[in-house]
Formats: C-alpha cells, sequence, structure tokens
C-alpha cells in the first residue's frame, strides 16, 4: 500500500510538469528500465529518475537509450541524442544508396556523436556491404559510439590502410578527431574517397543557442549544437563549409559519391549552394521530413 501511494505521489510530481498522460508514459518507462536493472542503472530508484526528470533532464538519458529505427541505442549525456528526423533520413538513404556484398561501399560519417547514422545503416544493409567509419571531437561521444557498435555487433576493423579483403559482415569504426584540422585524415589514418559521406553536423546560429530549451541547452554538448563555434556572430553554417572545403580539397568523396547532410529549420537553400559552389558538387536535391521541414541536402556530381 505505501508503495502504491508513493507511486502516486511521483506521478503527481510529474503530472505537474508534463501532464498527465505524458506523465503516466514515462513513469512506466522508467519502471520498465529499473525491472531490466542495467549495469548503468543499477542503484537507481524511481524517485531518483523522477527528480532527474523534474530537474529538466531528458528522459533518454535517464532510461539510458534511445530508439532508433529498430535499433535501441544507448544515450548518455552529454552526447546528442539521436532525433526522430535524423532517423528518417537515415532509412530514406538506405534505400536511395544501395550496396551489396558483391559491390562494398565506404561510409564516413562526420560529426558522428552516437554513432546513430552509420549504425543504422550497417543494420539495414546487406551484410558484407560497407565498411564505416565515424568522427567526432568529443572523447564523451566516441566511447558512446564504440558501446553502441559492441551492442549492434558491428566489430570496429583495426587493419591500417584498410584491407581489400571482403568482409562478411558490416563494420563501423568511431575516430577521436577534429574535422575542422585541416591534417585531420591524415591523422585519423583515414583513406578517401569514401562512397557515402554523411553528416550532421552542429548547425544552430549563437542567437538562437541561448533560446533554447533546458533540457537541451543544458545537458547535451553544446559542441554538438552550436554551428559557429569561433564568433558570435554567424548563420551557423560553418561545418557545411568544412565539408565542402574537404570534398573540394581533400577528395573525400568519390566520382560517383553521395552527400547528405542533415540542416537546420531555413537551412537547406544555403546549404546547397555552399555544397554546389565551393564543395564542386552540381547535382543537389532537398529531402524534408515527417513535418514538411527541408531538413536533408544531398548532392553528388
Amino acid at each position: 500500500m505505501r508503495s502504491h501511494y508513493a507511486h502516486l505521489g511521483l506521478l503527481s510530481q510529474l503530472s505537474s510538469a508534463l501532464g498527465h498522460e505524458s506523465a503516466r508514459l514515462e513513469l512506466r518507462w522508467m519502471m520498465q528500465a529499473l525491472r531490466e536493472a542495467s549495469n548503468r542503472q543499477r542503484g537507481s530508484s524511481l524517485a531518483e529518475m523522477v527528480a532527474r526528470r523534474m530537474s529538466g533532464e531528458p528522459l533518454q538519458y535517464i532510461l539510458g537509450s534511445q530508439p532508433f529505427g529498430p535499433l535501441n541505442l544507448l544515450a548518455r549525456s552529454p552526447v546528442l541524442i539521436p532525433r526522430p528526423e535524423t532517423e528518417h533520413w537515415t532509412m530514406r538513404l538506405s534505400e536511395y544508396v544501395t550496396p551489396s556484398a558483391s559491390r562494398p561501399i565506404s561510409l564516413l560519417d562526420l560529426c558522428t556523436g552516437s554513432g546513430c547514422i552509420p549504425l543504422l545503416l550497417c543494420h539495414l544493409w546487406p551484410s558484407g556491404s560497407v565498411r564505416a567509419f565515424g568522427v567526432d571531437i568529443a572523447s564523451e561521444a566516441i566511447q558512446l559510439a564504440s558501446e553502441n557498435t559492441a551492442i549492434c555487433g558491428f566489430h570496429t576493423p583495426s587493419d591500417n590502410p584498410p584491407s581489400q579483403s571482403p568482409s562478411f559482415r558490416n563494420t563501423f569504426r568511431p575516430i577521436l578527431s577534429d574535422i575542422r584540422d585541416p591534417t585531420f585524415l591524415r591523422k585519423s589514418g583515414l583513406y578517401p574517397p569514401f562512397h557515402v559521406v554523411t553528416s550532421n553536423p552542429p548547425y544552430i546560429p549563437r542567437r538562437e543557442y541561448d533560446s533554447l530549451p533546458p533540457s537541451v541547452r543544458d545537458f547535451e554538448d553544446r559542441r554538438a549544437l552550436l554551428g559557429d563555434p569561433d564568433s558570435e556572430q554567424g548563420d551557423g553554417l560553418t561545418f557545411y563549409r568544412d565539408i565542402a572545403r574537404l570534398v573540394a580539397n581533400e577528395k573525400l568523396l568519390a566520382d560517383d559519391g553521395v552527400l547528405a547532410v542533415e540542416v537546420g529549420k531555413g537551412q537547406a537553400k544555403d546549404v546547397e549552394r555552399i555544397l554546389q559552389d565551393q564543395a564542386k558538387l552540381p547535382k543537389t536535391t532537398i529531402w524534408r521530413d515527417p513535418w514538411l521541414i527541408e531538413r536533408v541536402v544531398v548532392a553528388t556530381r
């Protein structure tokens, strides 16, 4: 009986912040996470989880996971939480590009975060059809991406330079590096060109950063959000210009390759021009997300 009243009290606390229906669902998910009692959740109590949620912490960090397509990826602050719009275009890309074990490809994901984009593609594409790499500046992101790689069952290749022998499995290797460093490819041991280059880079202008919800601003890494890291003013497009430079000067993309980058609301046309003019990728198309926002620019030669 005491636990029943405690449960009602916690539900009431959450309801005051989230509304009754959302609170009921979140409380149920918290209880399920506690029942499953993985190592990262051991020692938590329901009251502690509710207190964290009441402080504004995202539910995904409290539960320790986030669904992404058919995958269930680990989520941990401060690494960016995978979003539904990213899941949507990654699923679409898996149908737009169709590798096979007889025609395998290489993939590079810039600003990889949790590794969600390459890991979902590794899951969706046929076994032995892709060798994927992901780069991020944050050690926390690389650690989490490595854990997600292990959970998803895609071993990380260690041979350097890459072996040309066929593989029976798709592979993904997260790499700690700064894509804005002009020598990052050499330092990272990466060997362009790549058949597919993907990125969900930081793209929020500084003027918008301070108005982000506290659940985002206070818990997710600003390096994964702020699109103009070196300027108080800017349009949020710094990383797209860096990516364009890599494509144009470092031959990052194969001649018949595909570049797909996620963009913020209202940025698609500007990013399209950057890729056309600076990356010399004349063929571009814009994909909308499920909410009809122009969300992805896809570019080829």
